[in-house]
């Protein structure tokens, strides 16, 4: 039996399932919504929620793709037994998904948010390429219109006040020096590029394409500011395997077999970026014909 868990109308996920009725294979889909109580069958453990049921055992592999396994928790009057249940049903939890994180897995819930600066130096440690970067609370120091600035936590979504839409935080270049200081921020080296390369992870092997994003002004900083009108031309690419083999050292090295990688590629340098362990993979798919949820399906 296969666990997903991932969130409502996540179109991935659905593609996915596609190929595991094909195969016909029995899954189980966890959303979001769902709480589960962890019971006790004779010695077996076994979760039931309102939707699912499942004894621990009968679980083969699990995919974590988005969202998480929530547990429902017994709350008693006594402050101090309150106190030692809470406890005691955290161990608990903890036990059952560390016995689910022991299956066969893709991802795992425990470890797919990734603190991006400790990636960058793994990076290096694993003899990847990577543009100088530092951290300040202001710009005394940076050479602008040579420097770029990102976050350092995720690809926040803000929502406006003003305006019934959301803003992007997107990678800028710094153009301008700001008078007073600020939050610490993240600034890196601006590397002139050719073209920018997305591949995706699985278990060892990798799959790539370059995106021709440099000749648009509104995609050649950042090329996630799509162009719906002129779209970036997308080809398969074959990283060296020189490139693919410190990725697979890297991946080890942050306990991840699944993500999705960002290079730039410049001259004859490979600039690593970025790795996202949830990351987006069906248009990498569909534009180079790699059935990428056909490969996962077939892993799981």
């Amino acid at each position: 039996m296969i666990v997903i868990i991932s969130k409502k109308k996540e179109i991935t996920t659905t593609e996915v399932i596609k190929w595991l009725f094909r195969f016909e294979k029995k899954f189980i889909l966890i959303h979001e919504d769902e709480t589960f109580e962890i019971k006790m069958k004779d010695t077996k453990i076994f979760l039931e929620s309102e939707k699912n049921h499942f004894f621990l055992d009968e679980i083969t592999s699990v995919w974590y793709r988005r969202g998480g396994i929530k547990f429902k928790r017994f709350y008693y009057d006594n402050e101090g037994v309150n106190i030692h249940m809470n406890e005691t049903q955290h161990w608990l939890e903890e036990y059952v998904m560390h016995i689910l994180e022991s299956k066969k897995h893709l991802n795992k819930q425990s470890n797919t948010h990734v603190n991006k600066l400790l990636v960058l130096d793994k990076a290096r440690k694993a003899g990847l390429d990577v543009p100088d970067y530092y951290l300040s609370n202001n710009t005394k120091n940076v050479k602008l219109r040579r420097t770029i600035t990102k976050p350092i936590a995720g690809n926040p979504t803000l929502q406006s006040i003003a305006k019934d839409t959301d803003g992007v935080l997107y990678t800028a270049v710094v153009d301008e020096h700001i008078k007073n200081d600020f939050f610490i921020s993240f600034f890196q080296e601006k590397i002139e590029k050719d073209f920018e390369i997305r591949t995706f992870y699985l278990d060892g092997k990798c799959w790539s394409f370059a995106i021709f994003s440099q000749n648009d002004e509104q995609t050649k900083v950042d090329f996630r500011k799509y162009n719906t009108e002129v779209p970036n031309r997308n080809v398969r690419y074959n990283l060296p395997k020189s490139i693919e083999e410190k990725i697979h050292l890297l991946m080890l090295s942050l306990d991840l077999n699944c993500g999705s990688l960002d290079f730039i590629k410049s001259g004859e340098k490979y600039f690593f970026l970025e790795v996202n362990p949830i990351g987006q993979f069906l248009g990498l798919s569909f534009f180079c014909n790699y059935s990428l949820e056909k490969e996962i399906a077939t892993y799981l």
